[in-house]
């Protein structure tokens, strides 16, 4: 009989554990509380991250709207939050649409309705990682081939949307020129507000950031550098990287 019980238990015990890991493995969450933050680049007007893993429904409607192919869903490959929406500055940029119109198809409140033109972004702050590495600052022009990178995204695009036409014809330019691509590509209103090359003690250029900065993630796509010099810490304001700071 004893053995009955013990069979009985241990029966119970795997199962409610199998039960467990399919709901788990199926994405389906009990409590926002079992939520944890991740340091993804979410798109406009993401609320807090806990709050926003909390309110996506995973429905997919702000990739659909964006004009520049730039929000993407994670997968189950990249762990926790699979099928939320993030953008991928190394691959594409989001590139701050004055409509903003990610938030807009957003029907559960991930994204704050709030955010209502460019200048409302907050996803980051831009910052020169890897100095070292900048063009810019040593000088180097943009090497040839540059341009296939950008344009081997859009061949792999089904729907171009003019907008990225646009983008590309103003890559065309920069091979062979001295780099100011970061500053020169920054999409917001008025860009001097956010990054601007300034003169370098060593007698090139450097990109220096500005509080004007939404942490779009552009000047990082658009670094010609293997490695990008510059990219953006996801969730964090001016004030954190760089008052708080000096």
């Amino acid at each position: 009989m004893a053995k009955v019980q013990t069979d009985r238990r241990d029966f119970v015990k795997y199962s409610t554990l199998g039960v467990l890991g399919l709901v788990l493995g199926g994405g389906i969450i009990f409590s926002p509380y079992t939520l944890r933050a991740e340091n993804r680049l979410r798109p406009p007007g993401a609320m807090p991250e806990k709050e926003f893993l909390a309110l996506c429904i995973k429905c997919g409607q702000c990739l659909q709207v964006c004009p520049y192919h730039s929000i993407e869903l994670a997968d189950m490959a990249m762990g926790h939050g699979e099928g939320t929406p993030y953008i991928d500055a190394n691959v594409r940029a989001c590139y701050a649409c004055e409509a903003v119109p990610c938030v807009l198809a957003c029907p559960s409140g991930a994204l704050d309705h709030s955010c209502e033109k460019a200048e409302d972004i907050k996803m980051g702050i831009a910052v020169l990682e890897f100095p070292d590495t900048c063009l810019a600052m040593s000088n180097t022009p943009v090497p040839k081939g540059y341009n296939d990178k950008m344009h081997k995204f859009i061949d792999g695009v089904r729907h171009i949307n003019p907008l990225e036409d646009q983008l590309l014809e103003k890559f065309d330019k920069y091979e062979g020129e001295q780099c100011t691509l970061c500053a020169d590509m920054c999409p917001i209103p008025n860009p001097m507000g956010a990054i601007a090359m300034v003169p370098d003690a060593n007698g090139g250029n450097k990109p220096e950031i500005y509080d004007g900065c939404i942490g779009c993630g552009a000047c990082q796509e658009v670094c010609p550098t293997s490695k990008p010099s510059i990219v953006v810490k996801p969730r964090v304001t001016y004030d954190e990287y760089y008052t708080n700071k000096s």
